[in-house]
């Protein structure tokens, strides 16, 4: 089953360096390539050899680090590439071709024979060489379905490693893309990658989805960097599967991880790790209303599908606001390690509810309200002590 045997192309050394603010230099592509291999993605994809001359020392550089993920490269379905992308190292040669109208009419210009042909060369080519290969089309979702099938029909007798699918504008919703892998799985028996950009929020659920249908393969980037808005994040793509099956994605990876992977790549390409991110964003695990803290105090699982700690994480109760229950309020005290009667500590949390009305609070206005009742309290028990005259 896919879901329990599903395999991440990790493409934010592709891809990504299609993001607007990306430009890694060799050492940061490498150290990239290190803190993704040890986080336990399956393989790396690298720009194109072709692409410049720099781009070829990098993927020869990293394909001989020794990683225990496989290093793959991406080029056009076209023989001057594959003999250069051959050379370099690589485990795999990722090639695609354009298929929907709108690239054969006004990008390359070829007709579906032609690309069949092509493809029929290319595969035999690199498998001919001993190495991994994988023929996607690109913008699958407006290409013709006979089309497409036929393509893949073919690259397949031919015994390529995969067929990828890929959105490449972001177009598909999860039922499309369900129904495409669904009817490529009864056509094909190689593994099917997919690869689906992030234009409409889709990629996550589409990914997922391309995963249930029968794909074996999905592409990720670390923050979902690459072209426009990117493709499927690897923080989004791993917090689904965790819902799905914990214990699977807790052997797989290395999870605690995965903050100081997005905060290197977040650093170089100058973005900051948005607050709402799958996982690692500041308020992944905040808890603000009184339900809501009442329980997680009681049992984490009533509101939270992901385990912090698996991630090297941990959960935060928000208290100071108009908002807050007595529970969580009883929790801060207790953490404070002051003693106060559950009568008193809801007192405090309806001052502190009238005070959250009138300005923002802070933890800080919290805890002296709270120290305050508590230093009343034990003033009120040492007098009480006294002896009387």
């Amino acid at each position: 089953m896919s879901l329990d045997n599903f395999a991440i192309i990790e493409s934010t050394l592709r891809e990504g360096e299609q993001f607007a603010n990306a430009f890694f230099t060799s050492d940061q592509k490498v150290e990239i390539a290190k803190l993704l291999d040890a986080f336990g993605v399956e393989y790396l994809e690298l720009t194109s050899p072709v692409a410049s001359p720099q781009s070829r020392l990098d993927i020869e550089r990293i394909a001989k680090l020794g990683l225990k993920t496989k290093i793959l490269t991406h080029v056009r379905c076209h023989m001057d590439d594959a003999r250069v992308a051959v050379e370099t190292g690589a485990d795999g040669i990722d090639v695609l071709f354009g298929t929907s109208s709108y690239l054969r009419q006004f990008s390359h210009g070829k007709d579906i024979a032609y690309i069949i042909d092509s493809a029929q060369e290319v595969i035999e080519f690199v498998k001919g060489r001993g190495l991994e290969v994988r023929f996607s089309s690109e913008d699958s979702f407006r290409s013709d379905l006979v089309d497409l099938l036929t393509i893949y029909r073919t690259v397949d007798k031919i015994g390529v490693n995969r067929v990828g699918i890929a959105d490449t504008v972001g177009v598909a919703n999860p039922m499309q893309v369900y129904e495409l892998v669904r009817t490529l799985r009864g056509v094909v028996h190689c593994d099917i990658e997919f690869h689906g950009h992030n234009d409409t929020g889709c990629a996550v659920a589409n990914s997922y989805c391309a995963l249930q249908a029968g794909a074996t393969h999905v592409d990720t980037s670390v923050l979902g960097i690459g072209e426009r808005n990117g493709i499927t994040p690897l923080g989004g793509l791993i917090a689904r599967m965790y819902a799905y099956n914990p214990d699977l994605v807790r052997q797989r990876y290395n999870l605690p991880l995965l903050r100081e992977v997005e905060n290197f790549v977040a650093n170089l390409v100058e973005v900051d790790v948005p607050f709402n991110n799958y996982i690692t964003g500041y308020t992944a695990f905040t808890h603000k209303a009184g339900i809501h803290a009442k329980g997680i105090l009681n049992n984490p699982s009533t509101y939270e599908i992901l385990d912090p700690a698996d991630f090297g994480l941990t959960r935060y109760i928000h208290v100071a606001h108009r908002l807050t229950g007595w529970n969580a309020i009883k929790q801060r005290a207790e953490q404070l390690k002051l003693n106060l009667p559950d009568d008193v500590i809801k007192e405090i949390t309806a001052q502190i509810k009238a005070l959250a009305d009138q300005k923002r609070l802070s933890l800080d206005d919290v805890d002296v309200l709270l120290r305050s009742y508590h230093s009343q309290s034990v003033g009120e028990d040492k007098r009480d002590a006294l002896p009387s005259a």
